[in-house]
């Protein structure tokens, strides 16, 4: 018998975020005119390393990249030409903290934080970028600086597995959230200008100075939000649901039946910025193509 904070939706696994690479990139579009895919600013890196060809010298070119063999064979001065790289690189910022482990569908908005991050990470990895983490949780931060290629993306999901693993911990006896503000202090210091920040949240407990943190981190870098929720009006059968609000007494609401739910809205603000909003119900397939859609958007 699974222990009851162990089945799937409650407990993050190792394996499922690795299973999601192939929905990332199942949901895929045909690339858009952009340097990379989202129209995402990124900084150049030197001229590049792999060879594209060569051209005719000009008086004033850089006498270091004449390629010899070339001009042996045409007599004249050729120069070796190189591919422009582009250093794409983001930081994935998971909300692990008490007010995350909930959830009356598919899996605790916690997991489906993860799953998305997940998701996120596994494309850009694909796409020749470096994916880092900065885990938040109750029970201090776990983080994991860039890294490119499968084995950067392994060495993400695993942090993401012991740090929910120990915000789950810890919420279990009874840590209440740390404010946002406070826990994103670090997230500036972990990758440089021009970088990607995908925080995935619910958003609870933000703090005084969140908008302000926001547009810290939005100043130099493409700040990318997306709020987890769930659509819970009529979901929920008949009865008495006791819960403990965070920081406060435990009570028990009274529901009469269920209804309609209400659908959630595509966007929402926060802080002053814009979200994406997902429903922590919907199954993996569907927030991939909900993410790749977003990526195209100008």
């Amino acid at each position: 018998m699974s222990a009851p904070l162990d089945p799937p939706g409650v407990a993050l696994r190792a394996e499922a975020l690795i299973a999601l690479r192939h929905e990332a990139l199942a949901a895929r579009r045909v690339p858009v005119a952009a340097a990379l895919p989202g129209g995402v600013a990124t900084r150049a890196r030197g001229q590049g390393l792999e060879m594209s060809g060569t051209r005719a010298y000009v008086p004033g070119d850089d006498i270091r990249r004449i390629d010899r063999g070339t001009s042996a064979r045409t007599g004249r001065l050729h120069l070796r030409e190189f591919s422009a790289e582009r250093d794409r690189v983001a930081l994935l910022v998971a909300d692990f903290r008490p007010s995350m482990f909930w959830g009356v569908g598919r899996a605790f908005l916690s997991v489906a934080a993860a799953e998305v991050l997940a998701l996120v990470g596994w494309r850009l990895i694909e796409e020749g970028g470096r994916a880092g983490l900065l885990a938040l949780s109750a029970a201090g931060a776990e983080v994991v600086r860039p890294r490119g290629r499968a084995r950067g993306m392994l060495e993400v999901i695993g942090a993401m597995v012991r740090a929910h693993a120990a915000g789950l911990a810890a919420a279990r006896g009874g840590a209440v959230d740390p404010p946002l503000d406070t826990a994103l202090e670090q997230a500036a210091r972990l990758v440089p200008a021009g970088a990607e920040i995908v925080l995935v949240s619910g958003f609870e407990t933000p703090g005084d100075a969140l908008a302000d943190r926001l547009g810290g981190l939005g100043r130099r870098r493409a700040l990318r939000l997306i709020l987890v929720t769930e659509a819970l009006a009529g979901r929920l059968p008949a009865g008495r649901y006791p819960i403990r609000p965070m920081g406060g007494a435990p009570v028990t609401l009274h529901l009469g039946g269920p209804g309609e739910a209400a659908p959630l809205p595509e966007r929402a603000e926060i802080a002053g910025h814009s979200a994406l909003v997902l429903d922590a119900a919907e199954p993996p397939a569907l927030v991939a193509r909900r993410l790749a859609a977003e990526a195209h958007q100008p």
